[in-house]
């Protein structure tokens, strides 16, 4: 009995040692010289930011300074958090958004008032690109919205159906601002994805639709933006925001795009993104190579199979540590729990009670709320993974123990075992095919739940679906949710194996026997 306990003993030590080196490996970023800090540039999730993100990337490395690209780590919110807490050290922003994050209200800073409120951040005033980006509200010339020409004239139009992202809907220097500004209380907008608004309002689900004004889709699609008669918005010059630390060398690199992306040239980067089906590093690295944005030639685009292998590359062993790390910590912890609580009945429910009620917690919501404890990266996310993998765990570890037969507890209290020989020997076997079920539930959610980690940047097959989300792009979303959908497919086929395999025959047995009493 005790070498047993020193085996498991070694075991868990074992585990946690190997859970905590693989968490070091795959959180390394790969860098050129050890002792260069990595330049760790970020980006919000629609196309131009994640363009703009890619070619200050591309920029810092022709100048030698390593760098890689957080991209896509959510709306401004996120993406401010993270070069706050030292997650990212610079990002594309908008003099707009700025004021809004800084003063929270829509006055106009000088430049020297804007370095002045960087600065209380510890943040510094990157270059101006040369061009601006401000909102807009987009109709079609045709159809029920062929008169309007004004943001006023939409207080007389409630029939209109208006679809809004979800950023806009919440800003003050959006909709919130907006409404109050030209009397559009009365109006209720609809939530949505930005990459999905221009889609619905070519389909004629929506009528109306927040916009920015480089955007590509605008020309090609033949829409109105409406004069926003009453200034409302705010200028939205595009520059970067970084941290004061950043080296003089990666400054000064980054100052060489000063004034150097003109309206046209980032509509017609935006164009080859948007509706040219190009990603973001091909589009950058059209600019960077300093080709005509127009006449310029990219290289063919590689097969589907050929970029679905390069994710399964890139990402895979990230996804997989995601998975398997939370999974192996939420085991190790929920199992233990899961015996506590069914020792302790009211313990218990406090315990099911406090997992159930973090279960309920949008994964989202989740991520946004460690952001300001860990920062972005893969820690925020193994924490999130951990929180949804324990509740299946701890309960159907109290429900497998409850199912074990009083007949076989009560012949272990008259043999007088000890309660740690009753618990290793009689219960947790006879619990272990329920236990391992909740461990499968666990390991799936964290299949899914794992792709949400893109976008506080811990990586996994999530890239491509938020980039592709960001993009409307279905071939990219597809790239990220075909590898993670074969990983669930694999791992409901490794757990049937080890149901085989350690579970004993007799509990199987009993078990199918018990399904076919239940069933019709």
């Amino acid at each position: 009995m005790k070498r047993m306990k020193r085996l498991f003993l070694r075991a868990c030590v074992a585990l946690v040692l190997g859970m905590g080196v693989l968490v070091s490996i795959c959180s390394k970023p790969a860098i050129a010289h050890a002792e260069t800090p990595v330049v760790r540039v970020g980006s919000k999730r629609f196309p131009e930011s994640l363009i703009l993100g890619e070619i200050a990337v591309a920029v810092l490395r022709r100048a030698g300074v390593p760098a890689e690209h957080r991209a896509g780590l959510g709306g401004t919110a996120i993406v401010w958090t993270a070069l706050q807490s030292n997650a990212i050290d610079l990002y594309p922003e908008y003099t707009g958004s700025l004021v809004h994050n800084l003063l929270g209200d829509d006055r106009r800073l000088s430049p020297e008032e804007l370095t002045a409120a960087l600065a209380k951040e510890d943040l510094a005033v990157g270059p101006h690109l040369g061009f601006a980006n401000t909102y807009a509200l987009a109709v079609k010339k045709t159809g029920k919205t062929a008169d309007l020409l004004s943001i006023s004239q939409l207080a007389t139009r409630s029939d209109l159906v208006l679809g809004f992202s979800h950023e806009f809907i919440g800003r003050d220097d959006g909709w919130v601002g907006l409404s109050s500004r030209y009397g559009l209380g009365s109006l209720a907008p609809k939530g949505l994805d930005h990459g999905l608004a221009y889609d619905a309002l070519g389909a004629g689900s929506i009528d109306l639709t927040d916009a920015y004004s480089t955007d590509a889709r605008i020309a090609r699609m033949d829409l109105r933006v409406l004069d926003d008669d009453r200034a409302f918005f705010p200028n939205y010059d595009a520059m970067l925001v970084m941290r004061r630390s950043l080296s003089v060398e990666a400054t000064r690199a980054l100052a060489t795009l000063a004034g150097r992306l003109t309206p046209e040239t980032m509509r017609a980067l935006n164009a080859a993104v948007e509706l040219d089906g190009r990603t973001p590093a091909e589009a950058a690295e059209r600019f960077t190579d300093d080709l005509s944005p127009r006449g310029g030639v990219l290289r063919p685009r590689p097969s589907f199979l050929s970029d679905l292998l390069g994710v399964l590359r890139a990402e895979g062993p990230r996804h997989l540590m995601l998975v398997f790390v939370s999974l192996l910590a939420a085991v190790l912890i929920g199992v233990p729990l899961g015996i506590l609580a069914h020792a302790r009945r009211g313990l218990g429910r406090l315990v099911l009670g406090l997992a159930g009620i973090l279960q309920t917690i949008p994964s989202l919501a989740m991520l946004a709320f460690l952001i300001p404890v860990f920062g972005i990266g893969v820690t925020p996310a193994l924490c999130a993974l951990f929180v949804y993998a324990l509740l299946p765990i701890v309960r159907n570890t109290v429900v497998g123990l409850d199912e074990v037969p009083t007949a076989q507890r009560e012949a272990a209290m008259v043999m007088d075992l000890s309660v740690s020989t009753r618990l290793l020997q009689i219960d947790l076997p006879l619990a272990s095919r329920t236990i391992l079920a909740g461990v499968k539930t666990s390991a799936i959610i964290n299949v899914g739940t794992a792709t949400i980690a893109a976008f506080i940047g811990a990586g996994g097959f999530g890239v491509p679906i938020s980039t592709g989300l960001g993009l409307s792009d279905t071939r990219m979303i597809l790239l990220g949710a075909i590898p993670a959908a074969c990983l669930a497919i694999a791992l409901e086929g490794l757990f049937f194996v080890m149901d085989r395999w350690s579970v004993p025959e007799g509990l199987r047995l009993e078990g199918r026997q018990r399904d076919e009493r239940q069933s019709p």
